[in-house]
């Protein structure tokens, strides 16, 4: 950590407080889950299938972010179940293509673009009432390496890219418009993981690429936010 980031004081226990994760079946959001669950907090394990294996000590949420008639009854289903929210993590997503803008489909385009970004926006439109009602209320995007300012923006996957990037301004957006209200929104890069959209070639395990995002939901109250994430150190943008 440096002066400009300094080290963050930690929930050890969430004991008490609850989470809502997106894309919760698989992969990195169901290793996410699995630690808030372990951590204590009561987890809200959001997917777009009934039909997807959740743990019976979850509760399970049937969402497509894409649909915000979806993420309006989640809210209201969190709150009317549990009367709070500590913990937005915006995990659901769709992968890259291998190609360029030129011959990604448009429909491609609008897919991901949905999902990656549209999707995490409405759901902190619909959450966010319930996040300040709360101390220290959290928002965790995970984001990508390929959608960093700073790093050379080529080698196909330009929608996802964008999705990206777009998901950091929504991050230094929550900051600006609610950090003073006590809203820790922070964004995260968690690598290359062998999931299935990394594929099995990536060179992290699904444990690792959910280290640093289970870390920023610990996070309590006036510790470090709109930042970007890897590795438990801030990156550039």
């Amino acid at each position: 950590m440096t002066e400009d980031s300094p080290e963050p004081e930690l929930y050890d226990s969430l004991d008490g407080q609850v989470a809502l994760v997106t894309g919760a079946n698989r992969g990195i959001g169901r290793q996410i889950a699995e630690n808030l669950h372990s951590l204590g907090a009561t987890v809200f394990a959001a997917t777009r299938s009934i039909t997807h294996d959740i743990p019976d000590e979850w509760e399970h949420l049937l969402v497509d972010v894409t649909q915000e008639g979806e993420i309006s009854d989640m809210a209201d289903e969190i709150f009317q179940s549990a009367g709070r929210l500590d913990i937005v993590v915006n995990n659901a997503g769709v992968g890259g293509s291998d190609t360029d803008i030129v011959s990604e489909p448009t429909e491609t385009i609008d897919r991901t673009l949905a999902t990656n970004l549209r999707g995490p926006m409405l759901v902190c439109k619909h959450t966010v009432p319930l996040l300040l009602q709360t101390d220290g209320g959290r928002v965790v995007n995970l984001s990508s390496g390929m959608g960093a300012l700073g790093g050379e923006q080529s080698g196909s996957s330009p929608a996802y890219r964008v999705s990206k990037t777009g998901l950091n301004g929504l991050t230094a957006y929550l900051h600006g418009e609610y950090g003073d209200e006590g809203l820790l929104a922070n964004s995260v890069s968690p690598g290359w993981v062998r999931t299935e959209m990394g594929g099995e070639n990536a060179d992290r395990s699904v444990e690792t690429g959910a280290e640093t995002p289970t870390w920023l939901c610990r996070f309590r109250p006036d510790s470090p936010a709109g930042r970007f994430w890897q590795d438990r150190e801030p990156i550039e943008w």
